[in-house]
């Protein structure tokens, strides 16, 4: 299959650590564009989920990517290696091929950058790991990637396809996992029903801003002026965040009262993942907003108007009733002075 026979690519990134198949194209023969990737047996283990090292400063690891093409009709593909990020959503990623990477996509020598793999066939790439002599202690993620452009049948813009593996290496030191809780913000709900509880939505950033990957928990709770009506814990598990990344968090708290104002207190417990990663010390952050009754509030305004309009309606008729330019007599007669 050639670039000018395919009709449309859809844009995949997939990081995943194993056997994993891209989306397949539209294309004008009964071949499809599938194929997948996954560490080679050898040396460094056999069966891996991803590329996993150890490794002191000055280290040179040698390892190799089998690309398998999942198709009938030969492909040629891109290979590259790149950095790896938490993205602000929580998942991992690697760098696009366009933005240059300064960690662990420059420590990877590949054979080749491009690999042919015969329909239905099995392609291994080696490449080389360089851990630098100044590479800081902890953990540093990248990945390999394979990738597909394609022209979309003469589209102006080229789209993308790729597949790639995890790298993770772990360079001897002193490990020091730590995670910052920021920008917390409270944004009240409330409900069509004045005398019920609504909810809150907390936001909050958490930052890795140790030097291991970590993962962890959350606890948000929300409350009423003084801690009054405070409510059950809200939250749950945290992604995976690689050094340096940051994630944004969106936690729904139910069975909020709009009690004028509000408080939101956050509590992140993460820990280091892998040997020696431990747990980090409990972080935590505040904010405050606004849950006014708006709908119990348009009701008392309804009420005080109907309070004092009434009244003032009642005036203004028996007024109008008790002003005639004419009466009748007890007999029924008109009389007109």
């Amino acid at each position: 299959m050639t670039r000018s026979r395919a009709i449309a690519l859809a844009v995949l990134t997939l990081l995943v650590g194993g056997w994993v198949v891209a989306a397949p194209a539209s294309a004008a023969d009964d071949g499809q564009l599938t194929w997948g990737v996954a560490p080679a047996d050898g040396k460094q283990g056999d069966d891996r989920p991803n590329f996993v090292y150890d490794a002191e400063p000055g280290d040179v690891i040698h390892d190799g990517i089998v690309v398998t093409n999942l198709g009938s009709d030969p492909l040629t593909l891109r290979v590259y290696a790149a950095d790896a990020l938490t993205t602000s959503s929580g998942q991992l990623d690697l760098l696009p091929s366009g933005q240059p990477s300064v960690d662990v996509g420059t420590w990877v020598a590949l054979e080749d950058d491009t690999v042919e793999v015969p329909g239905g066939g099995s392609t291994t790439v080696p490449f080389t790991v360089s851990v630098p002599d100044d590479a800081t202690p902890g953990d540093h993620s990248g990945g390999v990637v394979t990738s597909y452009v394609s022209d979309a049948g003469g589209a102006p813009v080229a789209l993308d396809s790729r597949l790639g593996s995890r790298m993770h290496i772990r360079v001897a030191g002193e490990l020091n996992p730590a995670v910052t809780v920021s920008a917390a913000s409270v944004t009240y709900h409330g409900t069509a029903n004045p005398f019920a509880a609504g909810s809150a939505t907390v936001t909050y950033t958490v930052t890795n801003t140790g030097n291991t990957r970590v993962t962890g928990t959350d606890q948000v709770r929300v409350s009423g002026p003084s801690g009054m009506l405070r409510t059950a814990p809200a939250g749950g598990a945290l992604p995976e965040l690689l050094p340096g990344s940051a994630l944004v968090r969106h936690v729904e708290v139910p069975g909020v009262w709009p009690t004028v104002r509000v408080s939101a207190d956050v509590q992140v417990l993460a820990e280091g993942v892998g040997i020696g990663g431990r747990p980090v010390p409990a972080v935590s952050a505040a904010a405050t907003g606004w849950a006014v009754p708006w709908v119990l509030a348009a009701l008392v305004v309804i009420v005080v108007i109907g309070a004092f309009a009434l009244p003032a309606w009642r005036d203004r008729r028996s007024s109008a009733a008790g002003t005639s330019p004419a009466s009748s007599d007890p007999d029924g007669a008109l009389s007109v002075r």
